[in-house]
């Protein structure tokens, strides 16, 4: 099984799920809109508080479009680093303008 991003994102060979990943092949089989990605690198990484949750941001090498979790603690800084991530397409809604976001349900360091 190979899945790739989406068509409007660069893709290169090394951004395949390999054969480790049970736990994401099992994740994209029970929920056929999540997309998972290998071996990307973190361009920039920007955690800020929202209540008791650790809003994350992560931008990645060749993509244009924000990838976002949350986290109960403050979590290390992946910027550089490459990973692993399972995640979905979503709209965000910023001043009056719908921004396309990617929610990510599982990250891995790599």
């Amino acid at each position: 099984m190979c899945i790739t991003l989406f068509n409007f994102i660069d893709t290169d060979q090394s951004m395949t799920i390999s054969k480790k990943s049970n736990i994401a092949a099992k994740l994209i089989q029970r929920h056929p809109k999540l997309t998972h990605t290998e071996n990307i690198k973190v361009t920039s990484h920007v955690q800020r508080e929202s209540g008791d949750w650790q809003l994350n941001t992560l931008m990645l090498d060749g993509v244009n479009v924000p990838f976002k979790y949350k986290r109960k603690k403050t979590y290390k800084n992946l910027t550089g680093n490459r990973v692993n991530i399972t995640y979905y397409p979503d709209t965000e809604n910023v001043a009056g303008f719908e921004i396309e976001i990617m929610k990510i349900v599982r990250i891995k360091v790599a």
